[in-house]
């Protein structure tokens, strides 16, 4: 690569003092933003935001079965409906005499018998899209029917913040690119895999790039900002060098799915043991548009649920193990666009629908089901779908001013009035 200190201020230009122009590196190197002056701050202050976004639509009367509905449920779904506790090796595992767990979801019922998972259920958006499209960006940005807002609800919670964090790892994305609920003014990292932040494994590359900022800038005294900028980056490269993703080992006897999800929640949990300033965390895991061939205990629906159970459990032990009580200083809260119809379609399958389930796990959770249960009758649903009785919008409220401690709800929700729930424990 062939780098000119014009080619270095063409690149910069424009991008601020506190930016650095990708254009500097090789496409399959991350983009990063630096701050040339970091302050972060202690882990346990406030909460570690983490945000699963389940994309494709979620089943959330199968992940959260109300066997209490009885044929309201049962006569609904005659090949895809979970078996009552009791009543089958691959039964709902029972949650409170109304609810149970999917079985593939079972790794998460200690947690939730420790008092550490909270499942509110028939909540969502409450724009009744069923695009996917439409359904996450509403979501994602926080304002739902809205398509001129520019920015991201998380991201609008970190320029509201009280307190400072110049950290370049305050907000990540696990994945190719940064999602909608981070975007905006404040940066954040788009991370597929810290291994990448080593060029994958490209040391003779590393070593070039190295060598052509230095012979341009003073690093070790650098006395203009892209100098300043400059430095920065072998600052990070150094910080990052002692984050080897490969040579990571989570507490004892705890195994991450050997998958890309557990891979992104892995590596939240090595970046939170390494004290870098991470506030939020957003990881993605897709598939569940299950329109043909769900399956019901089993199939590929219960495999989406096991890959994810597998992964927040084994989040949840790795961060309790290395650190004492580590998990009460962490919020992890799940989310889809909607849910599906309450009738199973012909293909043995669910089509769009709309109530749905969301998770919080750790600090603020208390370990019950939260709803303002609508039912499953006729009358009680909405054209076919579950009734949402809980705005997602809510929950994140709760969560933002309990736990991350941040009360510009107004400004993070525009125009929304949230409703006190009571389903997070305040910190």
């Amino acid at each position: 690569m062939t780098l000119t200190r014009r080619n270095f201020l063409s690149g910069a230009a424009g991008i601020g003092a506190i930016g650095l122009s990708k254009s500097l590196f090789p496409a399959w190197m991350p983009r990063m933003a630096f701050a040339p002056e970091q302050s972060v701050p202690d882990f346990g202050v406030r909460d570690v935001l983490v945000v699963v976004f389940q994309r494709g639509g979620m089943d959330g009367l199968n992940a959260v079965v109300p066997f209490g509905e009885g044929a309201r449920y049962y006569d609904r779904r005659p090949t895809l409906a979970i078996p009552e506790p009791g009543s089958a090796p691959n039964a709902a595992l029972d949650l409170d005499g109304f609810f149970g767990l999917h079985p593939a979801l079972a790794p998460l019922r200690d947690i939730y018998t420790e008092g550490r998972l909270t499942v509110v259920h028939a909540a969502g958006s409450p724009d009744p899209s069923r695009s996917h499209f439409d359904a996450m960006e509403f979501m994602e940005r926080g304002t739902p029917g809205e398509r001129m807002t520019a920015t991201g609800w998380i991201n609008r919670h970190l320029q509201t913040a009280a307190w400072r964090n110049d950290s370049p790892f305050r907000a990540i994305g696990m994945g190719a690119i940064v999602p909608s609920a981070l975007r905006g003014p404040v940066s954040a990292l788009a991370l597929r895999s810290i291994a990448d932040f080593h060029l994958q494994g490209r040391d003779d590359q590393l070593a070039s790039i190295q060598q052509t900022l230095a012979s341009l800038y003073s690093i070790q005294a650098p006395a203009d900002a892209l100098g300043t900028q400059a430095a920065d980056v072998f600052r990070m490269m150094e910080m990052l060098a002692q984050l080897n993703a490969v040579e990571y080992v989570p507490a004892a006897g705890v195994v991450y799915p050997d998958d890309e999800f557990g891979l992104g929640l892995r590596q939240v949990a090595q970046l939170i043991k390494a004290h870098v300033g991470l506030e939020v965390a957003c990881v993605d895991i897709g598939g569940w548009d299950t329109h043909e061939e769900q399956g019901g205990a089993e199939g590929q629906f219960a495999s989406l649920l096991d890959t994810m159970a597998r992964g927040l459990a084994a989040f949840y032990a790795d961060l309790e193990g290395a650190l004492t009580n580590a998990m009460a200083n962490i919020t992890v809260v799940t989310m889809s666009e909607f849910g599906r119809r309450v009738d199973e379609n012909a293909s043995a399958g669910t089509d769009h629908g709309h109530g749905n389930v969301m998770f919080v796990m750790g600090g603020g959770a208390q370990g019950r089901v939260a709803t303002r249960w609508p039912g499953l009758a006729d009358d009680a649903l909405d054209q076919g779908d579950l009734a949402i009785t809980t705005d997602y919008r809510d929950v994140l409220s709760e969560v933002l001013t309990g736990r991350l401690l941040n009360p510009a709800v107004d400004q993070v929700f525009p125009n929304y009035a949230p409703n006190g729930l009571g389903i997070i424990a305040p910190r």
